[in-house]
């Protein structure tokens, strides 16, 4: 586990990533999720979301890439994750990935995280917990 300086009440080290278009069709050939909804504009416009937007689990990945720049290899090796989807990301939204350490105990950190869209939409949120020496 990584030791980490991190004390409650912090703020993990934000990320920010612009969802586009292209990447929503790599990520679509990647995943094998060809939902229209993701990739069919025209498609798109007839829903209720007016228009693509982005795999849920697109968006996740930005806030996990977040928590292994915060906690590096404890991350993948002993992180847990708990969140809900609140709002869907779309093609030219800047994602902002962050969250605040809400407790540190028996060698285990727990955080408050979330995703917002650039205009403060909150578009993910939840609790990660990480192992920590």
């Amino acid at each position: 586990m990584q030791r980490t300086a991190l004390s409650v009440g912090e703020e993990l080290p934000a990320l920010t990533k612009r969802i586009t278009q292209e990447q929503l069709q790599r990520y679509a050939d990647a995943s094998g999720d060809h939902n229209p909804l993701h990739l069919d504009p025209e498609f798109a416009a007839t829903t209720q979301f007016g228009g693509t937007i982005a795999h849920g689990m697109l968006v996740l990945a930005f806030l996990s890439e977040m928590l292994t720049a915060a906690f590096g290899r404890s991350w993948p090796e002993s992180g847990r994750l708990k969140i809900r989807f609140r709002a869907p990301a779309r093609p030219g939204d800047d994602v902002v990935s962050g969250g605040k350490v809400t407790s540190i105990e028996g060698g285990r950190m727990k955080c408050e995280v979330e995703c917002r869209s650039g205009s403060g939409e909150l578009l993910v949120s939840g609790e990660a917990e990480v192992g920590v020496a």
